[in-house]
């Protein structure tokens, strides 16, 4: 089985295609092409839906026509579609869903929408090898400690407000970073350099986090702070991003002692932060336990995890007909029904 993956939540415009050779047990897989177009606005703003969508218009077709020529397949070779349904900016989402759907009546082949967060997971536990970890999803639209169990990805913890990446993406418009590569690697590099901690909220709230107090304090006080020299950028960088991360694994090791598993796995955008791994990997060892993070090519939203949830998906008969192609902002992680796992 071939599967085509098509992702474009965010302003990350990825595909995928990916074989799981059906002969063997479990199936051989094999990463035919992954490609990815970001979309970069200028410095010290955000992406708009509009614009995004418009990105994605224009540099799909080619992105698929690209994948298709690198993986060396032809559109009788593809066995099923596999898009975005949700969650994510509705633009977007609907701008690559369209080509999904023009394709398979084209093509004459089967869909399936996918949740966006059981496509990090998938391909987080494919390309790592964790078999049954507590998984922490961070990126910029969503924030959730999770686990497994009976068929479905439970959510132990999640942010009650903005996600961790959002937090960080949009003080890296205070400082007027490039969006280019990413602001959140951005701060991280800056962060690097810092050397004094300045003492910022801290919100966990059982098992869940707050994030929102803590960007409004920093954005309010960082320019009196920058301009007085007490702090450089970089210590705000790093003050943040150790202020936050803490928050993140006291709340991933609450989960790992409640279910009893030794395994961590970091998926999302925010997972590539080797400040992130480092602090996880301080806590797990602690416990005897390890963390599984993957590099910038499938922890940034892509293609690839698509195509992966989306056939595991598919080899248990499931399909998402035509009229139920439509997408939605709101699409919880654990409402999917995980039925390719044990």
């Amino acid at each position: 089985m071939i599967a085509l993956g098509l992702e474009g939540s965010a302003n990350k415009l990825g595909v995928g295609l990916i074989r799981h050779d059906m002969t063997t047990t479990p199936p051989t897989v094999t990463i035919l092409a992954n490609l990815r177009h970001t979309y970069h606005p200028p410095p010290g703003e955000g992406f708009l839906p509009k614009d995004t969508a418009q990105h994605h218009r224009s540099h799909i077709l080619q992105l698929v026509k690209d994948a298709m020529a690198e993986g060396n397949i032809t559109p009788k070779d593809i066995s099923v579609i596999c898009f975005t349904k949700g969650p994510g900016m509705g633009g977007p989402l609907t701008s690559v869903a369209t080509v999904a759907r023009t394709l398979a009546l084209m093509w004459n082949k089967e869909l399936v929408g996918v949740n966006h967060c059981v496509g990090h997971i998938e391909m987080g536990r494919q390309i790592t090898g964790a078999e049954n970890p507590v998984v922490l999803y961070v990126s910029g639209g969503n924030t959730q400690v999770i686990a497994y169990a009976e068929k479905r990805y439970r959510i132990f913890g999640e942010a009650l407000d903005i996600a961790v990446g959002n937090c960080l993406d949009r003080f890296a418009r205070v400082l007027n970073l490039p969006n280019d590569p990413a602001p959140g690697y951005n701060i991280e590099q800056l962060a690097k350099k810092g050397t004094k901690l300045l003492d910022l909220p801290y919100t966990v709230k059982g098992m869940d986090v707050s994030f929102s107090g803590v960007l409004t304090y920093i954005e309010t006080n960082a320019p009196a702070l920058l301009a007085s020299g007490e702090y450089t950028a970089a210590d705000l960088c790093f003050s943040l991003q150790e202020t936050v991360f803490a928050m993140l694994v006291e709340t991933t090791e609450r989960a790992m002692a409640h279910i009893g598993s030794k395994e961590v796995l970091i998926v999302g955008g925010v997972g590539c932060n080797k400040r992130l791994q480092e602090m996880m990997d301080q806590m797990a060892s602690q416990r005897d336990g390890k963390v599984f993070a993957t590099d910038e090519r499938f922890c940034i939203d892509n293609g690839i995890m698509i195509a992966q949830a989306g056939i595991l998906a598919y080899q248990t008969g499931y399909t998402t007909p035509l009229e139920k192609t439509w997408c939605t902002q709101r699409f919880r992680t654990d409402e999917v029904f995980v039925a390719w796992r044990e």
